[in-house]
């Protein structure tokens, strides 16, 4: 089976543990057993729910919000400039945990908008500035400062926004928009199927990345960034370049 998963691997650069549960005809036992075997025999990376070749860029861990500010902050400030300008009017937004979405907040400031946000110091800067926000409720998570939690889900579940604001850790153009955590990933996509119109704030240092876990498939989000690098991104009309 090892030599077999590897192939298919090879072949497909990543995979899951149902698909290969299906083409290997084992248990989910028995391929998760086969995953952490060859994982810790360098032959792959286990990710969540499955694996990716060792030679892709791979980020399990998640910086804290204080690194994050300091990575490329001009450049993040470009990109939520941009996207600030997209709200208009009586727009019910979305506006996702992230360093880059919180760059947002200081253009925003002055529309008639409302806002729902799964972070806490984004809801206490927003009400601050005299805006009507609303923060989901759910599990702090330290690291990000993001609620998280089946809390948070079912309450996202109910709304209708007319545009959502997302960050990512990382962005492929196979395994879509990524992040480390499974609990934050499952808030992004309960968010990002609740919007009309989603965009991903992306600083050109992502592309290429990949996290644990998918949150949305590329072609389902509109992405801004700074520049989009060379090669296969590059054609991808989905990308929009802040000026």
């Amino acid at each position: 089976r090892y030599g077999m998963i590897l192939e298919l691997l090879e072949k497909k650069r990543t995979i899951t543990v149902t698909e290969l549960t299906e083409l290997l005809h084992a248990s989910e036992s028995t391929i998760r057993r086969d995953l952490n075997a060859l994982d810790q025999a360098g032959k792959l990376v286990k990710v969540f729910g499955g694996a990716i070749a060792v030679d892709l860029p791979f980020h399990p861990e998640e910086p804290s919000v204080a690194q994050k500010m300091e990575l490329m902050q001009e450049e993040k400030k470009r990109i939520a400039g941009y996207a600030a300008n997209l709200i208009k009017p009586d727009d019910f937004i979305y506006l996702d945990a992230g360093t880059t979405t919180g760059f947002m907040i200081d253009f925003i400031v002055g529309k008639n908008v409302t806002i729902v946000t799964n972070a806490v110091d984004h809801a206490r800067r927003l009400a601050a500035a005299g805006m009507r926000v609303l923060l989901i409720g759910g599990e702090l998570k330290g690291t990000t400062e993001a609620v998280v939690g089946n809390h948070a889900i079912l309450s996202l579940q109910d709304y209708h926004f007319s545009k959502g604001f997302f960050g990512t850790n990382g962005i492929s153009k196979k395994e879509g928009l990524t992040t480390p955590d499974y609990n934050e990933a499952m808030v992004k996509k309960t968010a990002v199927n609740s919007c009309r119109e989603r965009y991903v704030l992306c600083d050109s240092a992502k592309f290429g990345n990949i996290s644990s876990v998918t949150f949305a498939p590329l072609n389902a989000v509109k992405i801004i960034t700074d520049k989009v690098p060379a090669g296969t991104f590059a054609e991808n009309r989905n990308i929009i370049v802040a000026f």
